[in-house]
């Protein structure tokens, strides 16, 4: 079983002032960002992390640093972790785009959505370079890692849509906000989604338990009929 953290970054200075920053260089995390970040990375300090994965954009790897503070790992990066290239729209305010028709069309039909300009993309193209970028490293690291990639909300939202086996229509029904951490743990029969959205809950139950020697630890991949007694720490 492969654990996934996934790390949206901090609040940026675009964020406050309701601009799509996409893929603007530049853009870094604000005061209230950097100090979400610090409380972040002390969280999940605890947690043995196989690999940091980040975004190449500035703010997640601002945010990604603040996660790498104390270990000896070395931050790796990765654009298809990038945020989705909003094309014509990017740099523009939310509430000139709210005008736009395609904004109901990414609202109603996300799946549809290609953003203007020949930089542009569609939010199925996003999702599939991201969740193509997660099984990727989900194989190179292994069935007993845990590892962590800072991303951006829609990115974040696209792949949990894929690990609930929801259509991309529906990603709209999922939240990622800023520094926050959404969990699934990858099992040979099916993703399991464990957390979203966690801005302050515990996180030992991340912390895989000890090996006992001469023994390898399987997660089993069937649900629990009923729900099961939930994780203990």
């Amino acid at each position: 079983m492969t654990t996934l953290i996934l790390l949206r970054h901090g609040r940026t200075t675009a964020n406050a002032s309701g601009v799509l920053a996409g893929w603007t260089p530049g853009v870094r995390l604000d005061e209230t960002g950097e100090a979400q970040v610090a409380a972040v990375g002390a969280r999940l300090a605890p947690v043995p992390l196989a690999a940091v994965v980040a975004s190449p954009l500035e703010r997640c790897q601002q945010t990604a640093g603040a996660v790498l503070a104390g270990r000896e790992l070395e931050l790796q990066t990765d654009d298809r972790l990038g945020e989705c290239r909003y094309g014509d729209w990017t740099g523009k305010p939310i509430k000139d785009l709210l005008k736009e028709p395609l904004w109901k069309v990414v609202q109603q039909h996300p799946s549809a959505a290609v953003f203007p300009g020949p930089e542009g993309e569609g939010l199925a193209q996003t999702q599939a370079r991201a969740v193509a970028a997660v099984r990727e490293w989900n194989a190179r690291l292994g069935p007993d890692a845990v590892w962590l990639a800072c991303s951006h909300g829609d990115v974040i939202k696209a792949i949990l849509a894929d690990a609930y086996g929801m259509h991309l229509d529906q990603f709209q029904r999922i939240v990622a906000d800023p520094a926050s951490i959404s969990v699934v743990n990858y099992t040979e029969t099916r993703p399991f989604v464990v957390r979203v959205n966690d801005t302050g809950g515990d996180v030992s139950a991340l912390i895989p338990p000890k090996k006992k020697p001469g023994r390898r630890r399987k997660a089993s991949s069937d649900a629990v009929v009923g729900g099961g007694a939930g994780t203990t720490a």
